[in-house]
């Protein structure tokens, strides 16, 4: 049961990580989404330690908050320069006043005003948060702004309609109805199962690689082997011949 404002407060003192307090994702097409955002860049940043992404997590920042309630969590959120390891939420006062870096939220008919309206300006003026952008998974609307001179102005599209983020270092675009990373050079960063894809296919082109390679050498052991055999045979005539010829009482080295 969900604790009231009183007994968050009371609790505060000894609380060293409150829970989240989100509702779920407002579809399975959302939620592809947000599990896609999330798996690619630990895919991607899978050596790294110094970061930690929220999915769907409350980040706290304030007793006041606390007190009223009064928003919800980002749907997707990334802390550079912190430890990664996992946590209930983001707690501020207990992450070295650490705000977000980069947030992304996923909009739909219940948030989309909220999301580009108070968060926004949440995100702008409490967050400080460098980057922040919106896209729809129903519409494929998508949106890019950059904390500039204490505002949000908005990130110019690339040729592509592709957003570079200077927070991770990657492009953000839409690609086969989805939202994706993709690096300076363009190339899409992949998810888990098709990095192993890739790799499958990859380890299926160098195997078929290798057995061509097999068989052209196999090709010229044989071809080595007919012409050995072929000299071998030119030797067993010759013998017959020069014995031939010395039955006869010729000596072949003669003529």
């Amino acid at each position: 049961m969900a604790l009231t404002a009183q007994e968050i407060e009371a609790l505060m003192p000894d609380c060293t990580e409150l829970l989240s307090d989100e509702p779920e994702m407002e579809s399975s097409l959302h939620y592809t989404q947000l599990l896609i955002l999330v798996t690619c860049l630990e895919w991607l940043w899978r050596n790294r330690e110094d970061f930690f992404i929220g999915a769907n997590l409350s980040v706290y920042y304030s007793r006041q908050q606390l007190k009223n309630r009064d928003f919800r969590g980002p749907d997707f959120f990334l802390v550079k320069d912190t430890e990664k390891r996992p946590r209930l939420s983001w707690v501020i006062w207990e992450e070295d006043g650490k705000y977000p870096n980069v947030i992304i939220e996923l909009l739909s008919d219940s948030t989309a005003k909220v999301d580009k309206g108070l968060k926004k300006q949440l995100y702008q003026n409490q967050f400080r948060t460098p980057e922040y952008f919106w896209f729809s998974p129903n519409t494929l609307e998508l949106v890019g702004w950059r904390l500039t001179d204490s505002e949000y102005k908005t990130i110019p599209a690339s040729e592509n309609a592709w957003y570079w983020s200077q927070e991770l270092g990657l492009y953000l675009g839409v690609w086969e109805d989805k939202l994706r990373y993709f690096t300076v050079e363009g190339r899409l960063v992949p998810t888990p199962e098709e990095a192993n894809l890739e790799e499958m296919r990859k380890a299926e082109v160098e195997y078929q690689r290798a057995e061509v390679e097999y068989q052209r050498a196999e090709s010229e052991r044989q071809k080595v082997e007919v012409e050995r055999q072929r000299a071998d045979d030119a030797e067993n005539k010759a013998d017959v011949l020069a014995q031939k010829l010395r039955e006869l009482g010729i000596e072949p080295d003669s003529l």
